[in-house]
């Protein structure tokens, strides 16, 4: 029998779950320990802003919240890797990437606290998307965006994230296919953190792989231990720099593990074993890329304390932004819908209006 085609799907992996090189040649950006500490830092501070964000919610101050614990060097690895050019399009937990790019955690926090103004971003890129609570259509928009950086032939890049669960969904597969079929500068990213709220990654697919769904599409496919952020970055700079230069679009699988709930709205508890949890948290890509920072001479005790005091500090001065933010009436809801209000909504905007002058 003669064989059509054979793939392989690489993994990449630099820092073991113990901190320790694994003997791969580290890239350049790696050997620049400085840029690692902030790397470091900005992982430790989206840690923060994720237990912050929990306890805004618990007493009442937030709505629904879906954290990001454990997908710190997936994230932070992605938003480092890109361009301010590149657009990115998330889905709704990559605070990470999206801290790096300018977003400021007073946004997260009016968007998540039901004020839409949140998702206009006053330092991040204009050209990144929203926050998309919607599975996987935030993979058609950067598709849609990667079409136009061909057409304008604009050396840019359109990264989009997805989860293990929205991997499954026609949209990123829809994504994909037309990424591959017209070499488009896509880079779709798999956080693959095991569960699809409740559902788990052994039964959502058949692949070996996530990365390899990518490969019917044509595109570059690659596999990375999503803990270690030299891997991730490392990945994400390698797509990106073939998007770039026009050789077309990839699927990077970051396998990582969700250390807590899937929103504050969830109870893994009731469907996720202690122990399974406990072993993931001997992968914690934080503790990982800081015992190879202290191995290398670059961070102690005393750096760890002083930095999360100042992440105390920017996180007070976050939240008490967002509490002071005065809402907006409640006619806003009708007035960002058409350039011309129809009449049926005018009326319910003065009948609205009529009650906040009354109260």
């Amino acid at each position: 029998m003669s064989i059509a085609a054979k793939f392989e799907i690489e993994y990449l992996q630099y820092l073991d779950q113990d901190g320790k090189e694994t003997g791969k040649e580290l890239p350049a950006f790696a050997k620049d320990l400085d840029h690692m500490v902030e790397l470091y830092k900005l992982m430790v501070s989206t840690r923060v802003f994720d237990a912050k964000s929990i306890a805004l919610q618990r007493t009442g101050k937030l709505g629904t919240y879906a954290s990001c614990l454990g997908h710190e060097a997936a994230h932070v690895g992605i938003g480092s890797a890109m361009r301010r050019e590149d657009s990115l399009a998330v889905s709704y937990r990559e605070y990470g990437a999206q801290l790096y790019r300018g977003v400021k955690p007073r946004e997260v926090y009016t968007y998540w606290g039901g004020d839409e103004r949140g998702n206009d971003f006053k330092d991040a890129p204009a050209h990144d998307f929203a926050w998309c609570v919607p599975i996987g259509t935030q993979c058609l928009h950067a598709a849609g965006s990667a079409l136009a950086f061909k057409i304008r032939k604009e050396p840019r890049v359109a990264v989009c994230t997805i989860g293990d669960g929205g991997s499954s969904k026609g949209d990123f597969y829809g994504a994909i296919n037309v990424a591959g079929a017209q070499q488009l500068p896509l880079v779709a990213v798999i956080v693959n953190n095991q569960w699809a709220i409740s559902v788990p990654r052994r039964i959502q697919s058949g692949s070996g792989t996530l990365a390899q769904k990518g490969i019917a599409a044509g595109l570059f496919c690659i596999q990375v231990d999503g803990n270690d952020i030299i891997a991730v970055r490392k990945a994400m700079e390698d797509a990106l720099e073939r998007a770039r230069s026009g050789q077309g679009g990839s699927v990077i699988e970051a396998v990582t593990y969700r250390l807590g709930d899937h929103t504050t709205a969830d109870d893994a508890r009731r469907y996720r074993g202690e122990q399974e949890v406990k072993d993931a948290w001997e992968r914690d890509p934080v503790p990982r890329l800081r015992k190879w920072l202290e191995s290398k001479g670059k961070w102690d005790n005393a750096k760890e304390e002083a930095w999360k005091a100042e992440c105390d500090d920017w996180m007070d001065n976050e939240v008490n932004a967002y509490l002071e933010t005065k809402n907006q009436p409640a006619t806003a809801m009708f007035d960002f819908l058409y350039a011309e209000v129809p009449a049926d909504l005018e009326a319910q905007r003065e009948l609205v209006a009529s009650l906040d002058r009354k109260s």
